[in-house]
């Protein structure tokens, strides 16, 4: 696995696990949607995931929770770029949350150092978008599309299937010219996926770090907790940071949440014991 992660004129260590807080300018995602939808408290917000420890900004102006309908074009594009302009020059990177190579494209020019999109890059032009550049990109597996994706989810072996998805997206994009070190994998917790898919994963999620690329795990406050737990979404701070920790004992190197300070709370004190990655 690499020991840095080239986004964009930024270089990462992966020594240690990374943090990405959670910028959401969406009037529907499922924990926050609405709370940030103005320019000027995503900002804010923003600034304060960077005082709580964040590495990295995750700003996404479309939802993909289930059941979420695709937001336009235009509608996306006036949602999150003027935010990327008003952050790009905090001292940490920035990235993208899209599925539109168009959305891409225009985030990187304002100063984007990372693309996260849940397609995995297979939109057409997403890969050329972002191999015309320097930045990462995290490659995620969803089974559908957020509208539909957890109708009926059903994979022969979850674990391996998304390994071998994941690694096929990968090498699409070596050969497109993105090297290896600008390469995330995410499962995609909650993505086309039940309760058991997504504890199998979590259990053998050092299957895919095996791979030898970068995990990002996104699991915070996610419905599953609902139903292991019965909790709602503002009740799921504690198990969110305790799968958080989970993921990274096996290999996870970063934590895409919206619970910044308690993440890294929980991080410190793993890391004043030993803890070590997988």
């Amino acid at each position: 696995m690499p020991q840095t992660l080239s986004a964009g004129p930024f270089k990462l260590s992966l020594a240690s696990p990374l943090v990405m807080g959670i910028v959401n300018v969406t009037p529907d995602s499922f924990s926050d949607g609405g709370k940030f939808l103005a320019r000027d408290d995503a900002v804010a917000h923003a600034h304060k995931l960077i005082e709580d420890g964040a590495d990295v900004l995750d700003i996404g102006g479309e939802s993909t929770r289930p059941g979420a309908a695709p937001a336009c074009l235009a509608e996306e594009l006036d949602r999150v770029l003027p935010v990327i302009e008003a952050l790009v020059g905090t001292s940490i990177p920035l990235s993208i949350d899209t599925q539109k190579p168009e959305v891409m494209a225009a985030a990187i020019r304002a100063g984007a150092a990372m693309v996260n999109d849940v397609n995995a890059l297979r939109s057409e032009g997403a890969v050329q978008a972002c191999a015309a550049s320097n930045v990462a990109v995290c490659l995620m597996h969803m089974q559908g599309q957020p509208r539909t994706m957890q109708a009926c989810p059903s994979y022969d072996d979850v674990v391996a299937d998304v390994a071998a998805y994941l690694c096929t997206r990968a090498t699409v994009c070596e050969e497109a010219g993105i090297t290896h070190d600008r390469i995330v994998l995410d499962p995609g917790f909650g993505f086309g996926k039940t309760l058991a898919h997504n504890l199998a994963l979590l259990r053998q999620l050092d299957e895919i770090v095996s791979r030898g690329y970068p995990v990002m795990v996104g699991l915070s406050r996610k419905s599953m907790f609902n139903a292991l737990l019965g909790r709602a979404t503002h009740e799921r701070l504690v198990p969110s940071v305790v799968s958080a920790l989970i993921a990274v004992q096996k290999g996870a190197t970063i934590l895409r949440v919206h619970d910044v300070a308690q993440t890294c709370d929980a991080l410190k004190i793993w890391a004043e014991i030993g803890g070590r990655c997988a």
